[in-house]
């Protein structure tokens, strides 16, 4: 089975990053490559630093304030990224890339997140993209659910504000109806 890097793969990989970054080179290379990404070149400490702009980057897109504001900041981002897309084989399956060929892994980044998240809200939504509505998580979540609903980033997250509101509820003095 061949991952393509620009569904829901992308966006989910990026939501991990930001949520958690790399510590180092090693570690980007290894979370990489544990997503699927198939690393062309050694990761090196610059790609890290290249990183953490991307994110920085992608974040602000994840906390936009409504969709023009969101589209306004991914079409930003995919201007810098833009390069034609090519159908490449390296991995032993035929996919598409929008990067140019050679590119570290800092700059892939920012291509494979780009287009992947485009990809994501145009064709799932533009609201497919939040934080945790848990507080106080603030975890970075990619709603790929069937419904388009997501408010948690993790199941944990949904059941301890499920227990939070049940027993706020069950604190209120019971009014009676007259």
């Amino acid at each position: 089975m061949h991952l393509n890097p620009y569904g829901a793969a992308a966006v989910t990989l990026a939501a991990a990053l930001a949520n958690r970054r790399p510590r180092d080179a090693a570690d980007l290379a290894r979370r990489c490559q544990e997503a699927g990404l198939v690393l062309e070149s050694p990761v090196t400490d610059h790609d890290v630093v290249r990183l953490r702009h991307v994110l920085d980057t992608w974040e602000a897109i994840v906390d936009a304030g409504d969709d023009t504001a969101r589209a306004g900041l991914l079409n930003e981002m995919l201007a810098v990224a833009a390069a034609y897309p090519r159908l490449t084989d390296h991995s032993g399956g035929w996919h598409l890339h929008y990067r140019d060929p050679g590119r570290p892994l800092g700059e892939v980044l920012h291509s494979l997140f780009a287009v992947g998240t485009a990809l994501h809200l145009a064709g799932r939504g533009m609201h497919r993209l939040g934080r945790c509505a848990a507080g106080p998580c603030t975890l970075i979540f990619a709603d790929v659910s069937r419904t388009g609903r997501q408010r948690y980033c993790s199941t944990r997250c949904a059941n301890r504000d499920a227990v939070r509101r049940h027993r706020a509820l069950a604190a209120q003095p019971h009014r009676r109806s007259a």
